[in-house]
């Protein structure tokens, strides 16, 4: 009975408007397996109340692919590792917008303009904010960006153009990090997210799972993303890639998966916990017992470098939730 009880008393302290210790967090993740029920039952409840049955749908636009100066180790589109992958530079303006337009129409709730530099070039950022600018006017749809590190000044350049939300993940957590990449750090992603949040623009951020670090260490990520308070959690599960150093890394067990979502759950409750890449190939479900147990957010029609499920599964499979798109 210690791990339901141990869920129950967070339960109570989470639905009453407290915040659970560092401590309650560790023990909410190591919950015995025959209280994994009762966690996920409690994270699907905290997420109705505090979000409602909505779930949040984002589409991904890469407007621009490889050639990444990083060495992330999972990452497809490195410039370190010969993954095999189409590449191409900033595409014209028409075909975003309309790519958002199409989004728009298959139920997309915002847009995420995705660009795989280090920092933005001078040039192609310029030609990012009006295409935010476009976005919003014709569209109507939220915009998010990931383009990388920013400068302050680039920030509110975004913020000015009409973007709601920049997305620049912590990867995995600080003590794991130099393992899976040597060319920044995990303070310099940090700094970005501080840099956006003055210019006014709400946070996206989160990691990715099954890179190989320990159960302890995804708490340690858990606990960081906390403390940066973001509007959005996005958590990805490891689609191992051929080229990658991680192509052979050994798939996350189910209950691993679903005790993470859980967790953001009782960190955040107020934010969105968005299933990212991997949930088509991680989760026999493509994600639906996760949208039960703690998440109110999915990514449709693909990913960065890899397909994903088309706009009216997903729907299909919100219905099945019984939730909302």
């Amino acid at each position: 009975m210690g791990g339901i009880d141990t869920v129950r008393r967070c339960y109570d302290v989470v639905a009453s408007g407290g915040v659970i210790t560092d401590a309650e967090a560790r023990d909410l993740l190591n919950v015995p397996d025959d209280a994994l029920p009762a966690l996920l039952d409690a994270a699907g409840r905290l997420t109705r109340a505090m979000r409602g049955p909505e779930v949040d749908v984002e589409q991904l636009h890469n407007i621009k692919k490889n050639a990444c100066s990083e060495d992330c180790s999972f990452c497809a589109q490195s410039a370190f590792f010969d993954t095999g992958i189409e590449t191409y530079r900033l595409p014209p303006a028409e075909e975003i917008i309309e790519g958002a337009k199409e989004a728009r129409a298959g139920g997309a709730d915002s847009y995420c303009l995705v660009a795989a530099w280090r920092e933005p070039p001078p040039a192609d950022f310029e030609s990012v904010c009006g295409i935010v600018r476009r976005i919003r006017s014709e569209t109507g749809m939220e915009v998010e960006c990931s383009l990388g590190f920013l400068t302050a000044r680039q920030a509110g350049a975004l913020k000015r153009a009409g973007a709601r939300r920049y997305n620049h993940n912590l990867e995995t957590a600080p003590s794991k990090f130099s393992q899976i990449c040597t060319t920044h750090t995990f303070a310099d992603r940090v700094e970005t997210l501080k840099r956006a949040r003055g210019a006014g623009l709400e946070l996206c951020t989160g990691g990715i799972i099954g890179l190989g670090e320990t159960r302890a260490q995804r708490l340690e990520l858990a606990l960081e993303i906390r403390r940066i308070r973001p509007e959005e959690v996005t958590i990805n599960i490891l689609v191992p890639v051929p080229g990658t150093p991680l192509e052979l890394q050994v798939p996350l067990p189910p209950g691993e998966i679903s005790r993470m979502f859980a967790l953001m759950r009782f960190l955040l409750p107020r934010s969105i916990v968005k299933i990212s890449g991997g949930r088509e190939t991680a989760t026999d479900d493509a994600g639906e017992a996760l949208l039960g147990g703690g998440a109110d957010g999915i990514i449709t029609n693909g990913y960065l470098t890899m397909p994903g499920n088309a706009p009216g599964r997903d729907s299909e499979i919100i219905r099945r939730a019984r939730l909302e798109a």
